[in-house]
């Protein structure tokens, strides 16, 4: 998931802003409790995410891939006053973990947790969206895009995680390794699309950021 030394990493990590106390006890409870802690988006990652998300400021967020809410809270330190955030998974037993971290913050009456699959639900919602964040089942990263940008607002931004994919990118692609045919796919639909221009950050094992034209 890294692609910076162990050392380097944790001089960057040092020389960002610290990571918020409540996050750092989710962080903490999700090793603890929840399987597959690694698709947390973690402390640098996660200040990452707050610094963009009060950049743009926006009104309304859409966030696809709750997992245990550590991403919806560092977007939200970005909100604007009375802003929405949207948030969809569709792990069950997750839900009222996400609302105990939800509730203990000054953001708990505008996060919707929305339970289901995606492209379900995505099709439902009706708001137009400032900033998209998409971290889901990685084999329907091109069906997510192609149901968002029409759905955002000009000059939005969609962030997409996990797009280097372990380094796999780079790698000879096995035939049954479909998830990682998709994301060489995605990659080249985010640099291609006329609707978007995009840069690809290594942070991380990937997070593109792709503007709204």
């Amino acid at each position: 998931m890294h692609f910076l030394s162990d050392e380097l990493d944790s001089y960057v990590t040092q020389h960002s802003e610290n990571e918020p106390e409540l996050l750092a006890q989710l962080n903490k409870e999700t090793h603890q409790k929840i399987l597959a802690p690694r698709m947390l988006s973690g402390h640098f990652q996660g200040r990452v995410l707050s610094i963009l998300s009060k950049i743009i400021h926006p009104t309304t967020i859409l966030e696809v891939g709750t997992y245990t809410g550590y991403a919806t809270l560092c977007l939200a330190e970005g909100l604007a006053e009375n802003g929405t955030i949207d948030t969809l998974d569709n792990e069950e037993e997750l839900f009222d973990f996400q609302r105990k971290y939800f509730d203990k913050t000054i953001w708990a009456k505008q996060i919707t947790q929305h339970l289901g699959e995606a492209l379900d639900i995505i099709p439902k919602l009706t708001k137009k969206y400032d900033l998209v964040f998409v971290d889901a089942d990685k084999e329907n990263y091109i069906n997510y895009f192609h149901l968002i940008v029409p759905m955002m607002n000009k000059g939005g931004i969609i962030l997409s995680d996990n797009v280097l994919w372990s380094g796999k990118v780079l790698e000879e692609v096995r035939s049954n390794d479909i998830t990682t045919q998709i994301l060489l796919e995605y990659n080249r639909l985010l640099k291609q699309d006329p609707r978007v221009e995009t840069i690809l950050l290594p942070i991380r094992d990937g997070l593109t950021v792709s503007r709204v034209l």
